[in-house]
C-alpha cells in the first residue's frame, strides 16, 4: 500500500529501480477507478523515486476539446495549463501517441519552456482500455540527456501497470 512506499530503499540502479518500483506502483493503483486519482498517485511516486526528476506529470485530453492537453495532477514547478496537439514535446507525443525523448529541449523545435530549467525531456502516451489516448507523462530535467531507453522501457512499464483495466474515458 502507499504507506509501506519508501523511495529511499529502491535500488540506486536506474533499471533495477524501475523493476522494483512498477509492482508498488501497480499495488497503489489496482482497482481504482477515477483515472485522476491514479495519475497523482504515479506522479507522486515517481517524482519521490528519482531525484533527477524536475517535473514529473500528467497533460490530460480535454475531453472537450480533443486536440489539445489540460495540465493534470504533476509534481514540480507550475506546469503549462493547455498544450495543443502538435505544439512542443507533449503536443507532439500526444499526436504521434508515441515516446518522444528529447536530450536538449532547447534543440527540439518548438519546445514549450514552462520552465526554463528545464533541459531535457522525455513523454510517454497513456492510454485507456480501449486504447484511447487519455493522457501524455511528461518528465523533465535539469540535466541535459538525463533520460535514455532505460527510461522509456521502465516509465510505459508502469503506464500499461498503473492504467491497466482503467475503463475507456467517457464508459
Amino acid at each position: 500500500m502507499a504507506e509501506d512506499f519508501i523511495a529511499d530503499d529502491l535500488p540506486a540502479d536506474k533499471a533495477a529501480r524501475y523493476a522494483a518500483l512498477l509492482p508498488q506502483i501497480a499495488s497503489v493503483t489496482q482497482g481504482e477507478p477515477d483515472a485522476v486519482a491514479r495519475m497523482a498517485s504515479v506522479a507522486s511516486m515517481l517524482a519521490q523515486a528519482f531525484p533527477a526528476f524536475f517535473w514529473t506529470g500528467f497533460y490530460r485530453v480535454d475531453p472537450a476539446k480533443p486536440d489539445e492537453l489540460v495540465v493534470g495532477p504533476y509534481q514540480g514547478t507550475l506546469g503549462c495549463l493547455r498544450i495543443a496537439f502538435g505544439r512542443g514535446v507533449c503536443g507532439a507525443a500526444a499526436a504521434r501517441r508515441e515516446i518522444m525523448i528529447v536530450p536538449d529541449v532547447d534543440a527540439f523545435p518548438g519546445h514549450i519552456a514552462c520552465d526554463s530549467r528545464s533541459r531535457s525531456e522525455i513523454v510517454l502516451p497513456v492510454f485507456d482500455g480501449a486504447g484511447g489516448l487519455l493522457a501524455v507523462l511528461d518528465v523533465d530535467s535539469t540535466q541535459l540527456a538525463a533520460f535514455d531507453a532505460v527510461d522509456a522501457e521502465g516509465l510505459a512499464a508502469i503506464l500499461r501497470a498503473a492504467f491497466q483495466g482503467l475503463p475507456a474515458a467517457g464508459a
